[in-house]
């Protein structure tokens, strides 16, 4: 029982709270690719925008005295995101709504959302340095929930921390709050028939700029979300979502590009597909050592933890190679 729930701890609940980074991060990755056809590469560093801004809106609350039953830096989050959709609006903008007027190519889209990346990049290590900080600095301490399970024979507990039960609250707000705007309004529907087919859906009197600005604002929101849940539970670096791009592409990918229930579902699947690659299987196999004709070596994982990243490229080669339209047969990539 101990192995089990030690399985638990490491695979279920590590796998679920990579998951619901990824899939909030991939929502916002295929909804724009969805309504202009390429990937937003920056969206990862858009991410880490939303979380210094949550720092930042945390520590003056903190500075001010203020003490909340939730953590702070969760309690600005809806500032952030509201401040994170205005720049991802901006940069649209700014950067791509020119390209795009002069018929620039998915793939000129894609290397000027790299450049953008670089210069986000760039700016938040000149405001805020490149050292790493912490959201439970000074007076907040980060709450640890512990589940014991000695009714049923285990001696550990499932451990959990204070953001991560609500980042898996906020996740499924999130989830079903992307369904019904999907599914019941106006825009929403839209922006569906705009992921079908852009070109007939002008021709039908669909305002597509203005889909176009609803899809930064929503992509923009959900980018601060998950980088300030990704925060809370980690370290805050400059680098903090550059480094989980490709798995946030790779759930867009796999979900099917274009589909918001495609990348929740491939966010998921990466998540714990990653989870179990990195675990060692020899704390589970350990009490059938006596039925197992050779000796377990102290680690079994089936990559090492540094090589973690490798795991959804190779579920993104394998999604382009087997089907590249994904698990609900969105865009073609």
């Amino acid at each position: 029982m101990d192995e089990l729930i030690f399985f638990i701890n490491k695979v279920v609940v590590s796998g679920l709270i990579t998951g619901c980074v990824y899939a909030l991060g991939g929502i916002g990755i295929t909804l724009i690719f969805g309504t202009m056809r390429f990937a937003h590469f920056a969206h990862g560093d858009m991410m880490t925008t939303g979380a210094f801004l949550s720092f930042v809106f945390a520590g003056i609350l903190q500075s001010m005295g203020v003490v909340l039953p939730i953590p702070l830096g969760f309690a600005v989050m809806p500032v952030a995101m509201a401040i994170t959709a205005v720049i991802a609006l901006g940069l649209e903008r700014t950067f791509y709504a020119p390209l795009r007027d002069r018929g620039a190519k998915p793939v000129t889209m894609l290397i000027a959302s790299i450049g953008v990346t670089l210069m986000i990049q760039g700016i938040v290590r000149l405001i805020f340095g490149s050292g790493t900080r912490d959201f439970f600095g000074g007076t907040e301490v980060k709450e640890i929930i512990r589940i014991p399970l000695d009714f049923i024979g285990g001696t550990r507990p499932i451990v959990l921390t204070e953001p991560q039960v609500l980042m898996f609250i906020l996740t499924a707000v999130a989830i079903v709050a992307v369904h019904y705007f999907l599914a019941s309004t106006r825009f929403g529907k839209a922006m569906r028939a705009m992921a079908d087919n852009a070109d007939l859906a002008q021709v039908s009197g669909i305002n597509t700029k203005m889909v176009i600005t609803y899809t930064w604002l929503i992509g923009g929101a959900l980018a601060g979300m998950a980088g300030t849940m990704l925060a809370l539970d980690v370290n805050l670096r400059p680098d903090l979502a550059f480094n989980i791009i490709l798995p946030i592409v790779a759930a867009a990918v796999v979900g099917g590009l274009g589909s918001a229930y495609g990348a929740i579902v491939g966010g998921l699947l990466i998540g714990f597909t990653e989870a179990l690659a990195v675990f060692n299987w020899t704390a589970v196999l350990r009490p059938l050592q006596p039925y197992i004709p050779f000796d377990l070596p102290a680690n079994l994982a089936v990559v090492p933890t540094e090589y973690k990243l490798t795991v959804a490229f190779i579920i993104l080669v394998v999604t382009l190679l087997v089907r590249p339209t994904g698990i609900f047969k969105g865009a073609s990539t």
